[in-house]
Order: C-alpha cells, then sequence, then structure tokens
C-alpha cells in the first residue's frame, strides 16, 4: 500500500478520503461479469432520482445494501453492485422553467453532487456500470423495449377517460393518484378524455397473480398489496336490451349473478359512450350538467361509501332479459368506467351503494335471497351474506352458490351473457404531455397511419427547441424541427408522436441494463442477464410496493415471452425499509427536522454515519434518529480505534498468514481460552443474524459487547495471538459497516490489500460452548441459592450439590424432600413440604 498516513488518533475525515481514493484508485469494487468460477450475487438499490443532495433516507438504503453487498463478496460470491439514475421527470423540467436552463444542466448537475456524496459514504458501487435514464444510450433501448412490447400487442393507443393534474399538465396513470391527489404534488386529479398509448398489463394479470406465492423472499405485506391491486373477480357478463332499440344493449359485469332477478334499476358511469346515445332530449339537460360536476371529483370521492349519493337519470330503459322486467337507465359518479364495463346493474336489496341509492331516490327495492330461517324478515339494510334464492323463477330454493353457476349457464346457452374473470388491474397508461422523458418512437402517415420507428433509426432524440411554458399539450409539440418527418414505410410526410413515456417505464428495466450498460448492438445480452437474473437481492422504499414493482414484473415477464431473460420474475428477495424519522415525524423541511448528511460527514465521518444508521432498529422498522446517539457511535468507534491502536505491541503479524495455527483450544486456558470463546461466539452470532433477515442492529450490538470485552482485556504476554486472531476478526465483521476504519486498522497491523478481499471469518464450533454454566437452585419453584459446575455435569452430581448448599439445607430442615426436578445445565428444583 503506497504511503500510510501516519494518523495517531482517529481522524475519520482524513482516514476515509484516503481508502476512498485507493480503492478507486485499484478498481476494488468493479465486476468481472462474464467469470463463472464463483457464485453471483446480485444486490441492488432501488435507484435515484437526482434531486440534488442525498437525504437519510437514501444513507439508510444504500448502506444496507452496501453492507449486503460487502458481506456477499467477503463470503465468496462474485457480486455485482451497481448505481445509476432515474433521472428523467417533471422536477427537472420545473427546473428549467424557473432557472431558465435546461433540464439536462440541471439534471446532471444534481448527479454531480450526489454521486461526490455516495463515494464519500463508502458505497462499494462498481461505477463503470453507471447507467442515466436521460441519457440516449439508454433510452434508446427504452424505446426499442415500447417497440418489443408494440409489435408484439402489448401497447396501442385509445381515447380514454384519463386522470388529468392541472398542476404538473399531464396524465398520471391510476397507481399515480392517491385518495384522488396527484403522488407528486398533492393537487386535485380530473379525468378529462385524450388519445393516449397504454402498455396492456392486463394480459399478465393472472400470471402477476399467479406468481406472487413464490416471492419467498419477499415481505407478505407487499405481495398482498399486490395482490389487492389487482384484484381478480369470478363473476359474469350480461347484456341488457335497450328498449325499442334492436341494435343496442348495455353490458354489465356482475360477480353477483345470483341476484340478477332483483335488479331494480342499472347505473351507467358519466363517461360512458352510450350515455349520449341513450340520453332522451327531456334528460340531456341535467345529464350534462351531472357529467360536469363528476368530471371534477377524484375517483376516491366518488366511490366512498360515507358522502351522499348523487345521480340523474337519462330517461332509456333497458330489459332484464331474465325476467323482462323494465329497468331505468339512470347516470352516478359511483359507477367508474374503467372498472368492468362502466355499467352497474342495481341491486339494492343485496348491494350496500344499491341500496343507500334506492333509499335517496325511493327506488324499488326487491328481495331475492334471503337468510336461511329468516324468511320474510323486514329489509332494512342490504343483505350481502350467502342464502337462498327466493321469487327468481326456476332458481327460486336454490343456495346462492349453486344458483350463479346455473344462472351463468342459462345465459351462455340463451346468448346473451357469458362466465368471466375480472380485474381491477387496469392497463398501464403510459403517454405524458411533458418533455422531459423518452420520446415514444412511431410517427403518424395519412397512407399508413401509426408507423413504429425501425430500430436503426433509434433513438429518437429530444429536441432542443421547445417552449417550456406551454400547457395542455406536450412541450415537445413547440419544436419547430421535431414533428414533421418521413414516413419510414412509403417515405411521405409523416408526424412524429410528441407525447413522452411515463418515467416508471425507464426505471422498469434498468436493472437489466446494469448487467450490459455498454452494449450498443442491443439492450443487453441475453446471455448475461440469464445468468445474472433475478437480483438476488433488492432494497427500497414500501412506497414503491405497486408502482415500480408491478411495472417492473410485467416487463420481466414480457422479455421473458420472448426469450431475453431466463425467468419471469426480476427480483428474488426484496428488503422495503422503514423511513428515517426525527423527534417522531419524517424528516421534511417544512417540520425542520431534516439532517444533512454532508455535515455528519464533515463533523463525525462516514463509518459513523454508516455505524448508526443500522444500529437502532431492524431495517424493515422505522429509524428514529437521535443528535446525541450518533455522538455514542462516533465515541464507538474511537473505542474501537484505541482497542487496537494501544496493543499493537503485541500484535502478532504472523496472523496473517495463511498456514498460521493456533495452539489448541483444548490446551487453553485463563483469560485466552475465554478470548478465543468470545471471538468464536461473536462470529458465530454476527453471521446468523446477518443471514436471518440482515438484522445488523443485533449484528451491531454483538460487536459493541466482544469491543466492550476487548477493551478490559490484558493480554498475558509480550506478544499474543488469540489477541491478534481476536484484532483481525473483529476488522473483518465490522469491515462491511465501517470500511474505512478497518482498512485502516488493518493497514497498521501490517495487513496488505483490503478488508474486503479477505475471507469472511469462520466459526470454531468447539469453542460456543461455555466451560462452566450456572445452575439455578429453586426450592418449591422459587429461586433460593446459585453455583456452578462444568458444562454436562450429571443430574446425580448437580442434585447431590444443590442439597449440600448451606442456604438450601437451611430450608430443608424439618421438611420432607417429596421431589427433585433437574435440568441439565439449568437448573435444580427441589419440592418440599
Amino acid at each position: 500500500m503506497d504511503s500510510i498516513l501516519q494518523i495517531e488518533g482517529y481522524e475519520p475525515q482524513l482516514i476515509e478520503k484516503k481508502w476512498q481514493s485507493e480503492w478507486e484508485s485499484q478498481a476494488l469494487f468493479q465486476t468481472d461479469i462474464r467469470n463463472t468460477d464463483r457464485t453471483k450475487f446480485y444486490a441492488l438499490s432501488m435507484f435515484p432520482y437526482p434531486s440534488g443532495r442525498l437525504h437519510m433516507g437514501h444513507v439508510r438504503n444504500y448502506t444496507i445494501t452496501d453492507v449486503i453487498a460487502r458481506v456477499k463478496r467477503m463470503q465468496g460470491f462474485n457480486v455485482l453492485h451497481p448505481m445509476g439514475w432515474d433521472s428523467f421527470g417533471l422536477p427537472a423540467e420545473n427546473a428549467a422553467i424557473k432557472n431558465n436552463i435546461p433540464p439536462g444542466e440541471w439534471t446532471f448537475s444534481n448527479i454531480e453532487h450526489m454521486r461526490t456524496q455516495l463515494k464519500q459514504l463508502g458505497l462499494a458501487y462498481d461505477w463503470e456500470r453507471e447507467v442515466f435514464t436521460c441519457r440516449s444510450d439508454y433510452y434508446k433501448w427504452t424505446q426499442w423495449i415500447f417497440l418489443y412490447l408494440y409489435k408484439r400487442g402489448l401497447a396501442y393507443k385509445k381515447e380514454a377517460p384519463v386522470n388529468w393534474c392541472d398542476e404538473c399538465h399531464t396524465v398520471l396513470a391510476n397507481e399515480q393518484v392517491i385518495d384522488g391527489k396527484c403522488w407528486r404534488d398533492d393537487s386535485v386529479v380530473v379525468k378529462k378524455f385524450l388519445s393516449q398509448w397504454f402498455f396492456k398489463i392486463t394480459d399478465y394479470a393472472e400470471r402477476l397473480l399467479k406468481n406472487l406465492p413464490s416471492l419467498e423472499g419477499w415481505p407478505d405485506r407487499v405481495t398482498l398489496m399486490q395482490k389487492n391491486w389487482i384484484n381478480k373477480s369470478v363473476g359474469a357478463e350480461i347484456a341488457f336490451p335497450v328498449e325499442g332499440r334492436d341494435d343496442c344493449s348495455v353490458s354489465i359485469f356482475t360477480t353477483r349473478p345470483d341476484t340478477i332477478f332483483g335488479v331494480t334499476y342499472m347505473v351507467l358511469a358519466p363517461e360512458h359512450p352510450l350515455v349520449d346515445e341513450l340520453t332522451t332530449p327531456e334528460h340531456r339537460q341535467q345529464v350534462e350538467a351531472y357529467r360536469q360536476a363528476t368530471a371534477r371529483k377524484s375517483e376516491i370521492e366518488r366511490t366512498s361509501t360515507e358522502r351522499e349519493k348523487t345521480g340523474v337519470p337519462i330517461g332509456s330503459v333497458v330489459i332484464n332479459p331474465f325476467n323482462g322486467d323494465r329497468v331505468p337507465v339512470w347516470i352516478a359518479d359511483y359507477a367508474l368506467l374503467d372498472y368492468g364495463t362502466g355499467a352497474v346493474m342495481a341491486v339494492p336489496a343485496h348491494d350496500e351503494r344499491d341500496f343507500a341509492f334506492a333509499k335517496a331516490f325511493n327506488l324499488p327495492i326487491k328481495r331475492v335471497i334471503e337468510r336461511p330461517g329468516a324468511v320474510g324478515l323486514p329489509l332494512n339494510e342490504a343483505y350481502t351474506e350467502p342464502g337462498v334464492l327466493v321469487d327468481s323463477a326456476e332458481f327460486t330454493g336454490l343456495d346462492n352458490e349453486t344458483a350463479k353457476r346455473k344462472i351463468v349457464k342459462l345465459a351462455e346457452e340463451k346468448g346473451f351473457g357469458t362466465g368471466r374473470v375480472q380485474y381491477r388491474l387496469r392497463d398501464w397508461l403510459v403517454s405524458r404531455q411533458r418533455y422531459w422523458g423518452t420520446p415514444i418512437p412511431v410517427v403518424y402517415c395519412e397512407a399508413c397511419g401509426t408507423v413504429p420507428v425501425p430500430d436503426e433509426q433509434l433513438p429518437v432524440t429530444l429536441p432542443e427547441d421547445v417552449d417550456f411554458t406551454v400547457s395542455g399539450t406536450s412541450p415537445v409539440a413547440t419544436s419547430k424541427t421535431f414533428a414533421q418527418t418521413s414516413c419510414p414505410t412509403c417515405n411521405g410526410p409523416a408526424r412524429r408522436e410528441t407525447d413522452t413515456m411515463d418515467t416508471f417505464v425507464c426505471s422498469s428495466w434498468y436493472y437489466l441494463r446494469f448487467v450490459d450498460p455498454h452494449n450498443a448492438e442491443k439492450p443487453f445480452d441475453p446471455e448475461l442477464v440469464k445468468r445474472w437474473l433475478p437480483v438476488d437481492q433488492y432494497v427500497g422504499g414500501i412506497e414503491h410496493a405497486i408502482l415500480h414493482l408491478m411495472y417492473s414484473r410485467f416487463f420481466m415477464m414480457a422479455l421473458h415471452d420472448g426469450e431475453w431473460t431466463g425467468g419471469d420474475e426480476p427480483f428474488k428477495n426484496l428488503l422495503t425499509q422503514g423511513m428515517v424519522l426525527k423527534d417522531g415525524a419524517k424528516m421534511s423541511k417544512s417540520k425542520g427536522n431534516v439532517v444533512d448528511p454532508d455535515a455528519i460527514f464533515r463533523e463525525f465521518g462516514a463509518d459513523t454515519a454508516r455505524f448508526f444508521i443500522l444500529s437502532d432498529s431492524p431495517p424493515q422498522a422505522d429509524f428514529d434518529w437521535k443528535d446525541s446517539a450518533v455522538e455514542g457511535c462516533y465515541k464507538f468507534l474511537n473505542r474501537v480505534w484505541r482497542s487496537v491502536v494501544e496493543h499493537r505491541s503485541v500484535f502478532v503479524p504472523d496472523v496473517f498468514s495463511d498456514g498460521y495455527t493456533l495452539p489448541p483450544y483444548g490446551e487453553m486456558s485463563g483469560t485466552t481460552r475465554e478470548l478465543y470463546q468470545w471471538t468464536q461466539r461473536t462470529v458465530y452470532g454476527v453471521t446468523q443474524d446477518l443471514a436471518s433477515e440482515f438484522q445488523f442492529n443485533t449484528v451491531i450490538s454483538k460487536i459493541r459487547e466482544f469491543v466492550n470485552y476487548l477493551s478490559r482485556y490484558k493480554p498475558e504476554s509480550a506478544s499474543d495471538p488469540v489477541w491478534s486472531l481476536a484484532v483481525l476478526t473483529l476488522l473483518k465483521l465490522l469491515s462491511p459497516i465501517a470500511p474505512h476504519l478497518a482498512d485502516e486498522l488493518w493497514s497498521r497491523l501490517g495487513g496488505s490489500g483490503f478488508v474486503l478481499d479477505q475471507p469472511w471469518p469462520t466459526c470454531d464450533e468447539t469453542a460456543l460452548t461455555a466451560d462452566v454454566v450456572e445452575i439455578v437452585v429453586q426450592v418449591n419453584g422459587k429461586l433460593r441459592d446459585k453455583f456452578q459446575v462444568p458444562t454436562d455435569t450429571d443430574k446425580q452430581t448437580l442434585e447431590e450439590t444443590a442439597k449440600g448448599l448451606e442456604k438450601i439445607q437451611g430450608f430443608l430442615d424439618g421438611h420432607e424432600l417429596v421431589k427433585v426436578i433437574v435440568v441439565p445445565n439449568k437448573l435444580v428444583n427441589l419440592v418440599i413440604r
């Protein structure tokens, strides 16, 4: 190692800068991606948006993954641990508008600062694999994947009601609307009709659902969230003919065909395309007024069971095909166009929302299912439990589950219905009317229609001559050089698509590009991806449980179907870390409780930040930042420094040799034997805690106990090989968490290279059992005394020793000993009367 700095006290700022420089100069973290001699391990954090500064949530996320990657490397794995930037998005565009600078300039300036911070944190990234989703060498392949999906029938364009955010001037996917508001800025979302591009994720709904049980390394709550979002429903689609029309019917989807004889009205979503056609002239004015009011409401508001029901009749009637009943048609905002068919057969006797609506508008309520043994009781609320059919023609008397099957069968035989599976999951809307995103690679030609851009013409790059202040359309459309082009098929005049893609498209495949980031011929080498995927350990926030993780799973499945990958799931194990809190609340500028990582690095060093962020809670739990505890961690690392440096004169350099062996454990005695036992128990405990859901807080607790023991230990001679082994073991265990300190002390003791290149310590299990144990002595179950004996002492000796204790004899005198219970290595219980 070149010119070791002679630092006598623990000065982390000097130490850390020195070792970061050494790591970089030696390319320590680069992955030999084609090496097959060692088992692969792919460790990945969800990559960041380059907002400009790291926050403590970043520090926690990236430190967790870094420790995992470092431990796996020391355990002999060939580790891939990359980093990149999710660098398209609206904040860069807003910054461009506010500061009159190009979005790319703002983005790359932020990346420079954040990359510096990541390196200061000592993260073991292979920076040769860095990717930027906003660079054309990446988004060329995002466009390629779009076209791959298009050619497989999985990308399409249609006119549809979409979620529109006025603040962002763009469309949002359903998953980006949270409680009726924009996921990004909390502004109210309204419905708007636009021609938009979609990915047909619904084609994979069943597969996304069926694969969930195989994700054994995922948290249960994440798989449950995905299951609930996909939300499979089994039912039937039934057509209700429009009265007086032979050419028109209204189709509904229901999970309760057993209630079909109880339909008393029908509801259409206000956006349903049949509303215009079926609204009679005398109802048109109130219908249009109601539709306009509905457009200003969020989906959450519309479907809430708490608020008063609203709606208006449209004047038309449909016919129930099972009994010929005339059913009036209404529109109401609780019906949604993108769920089911956008039409609801209303059965108020057996649905809570329908019951409330019928009561509000004095509509008929017809009971068709009775609770067994409770026929004829008043109907004061909707009855939604299982029961027996009544007033249901030939199905009367059947239990409702049997009736469902028979009713669907009759509908299929008569040709007005069919059994069907419905999902809550909707197709993924990917069009965005913004600039700073991946251009959608299609052109529109009057002669040829929609034409995909040929692969050889990719990438379609973003224009620079745009007006960012435009509203209601993409700024790309303002470019004088972008939209007008020629058709790739006929060479005639054509127009480019000016919408860009949702940034979640970029982040849905980046984990694949990391395996082969410099490939200029294809998005990645399928053979490399088949070897390295799935990601062995993925780490990120629970807030991505539906959006990012669902979309990534869809991409992986679609690419697998084209034989681009070796499996159809991207992430084998998932760790969702908790938030970093301060004063019991999430850190935010408005609360004034933000902790700046740079300030922590300056005052205490990166190793302290790493050590502290892992020390307090399991990684899955929220972490409450305490300034005093940070200082405590800094003091602890100082104690590690002193424990090693102050006793290095007794260090035996020979222990660095692979062939060096200690005296046999059986020949050790006294404090030397005790130190060896402490060392082996610590290795065992730390390794077990890392294997059990990465319980870093208990790992750190065990390391603290070991250091506390070492600081009290007094070497028995001028050279102590057992102490030397204990110190080297400590540095190996500490290295993934505090790598700069570990490498500095390793070097000072005479070690060459880096601790990261050393094998993980193995445990001598013969030393795990204590030489002596403490035996508790009870009388009638109450603790009365204790004594120590050699481990595994026989029951008879334990009983005799316990009865011979002076305190115990005092309890036995004058009493009859009726029973003796002996638990080896634990207790003796004497039962007297």
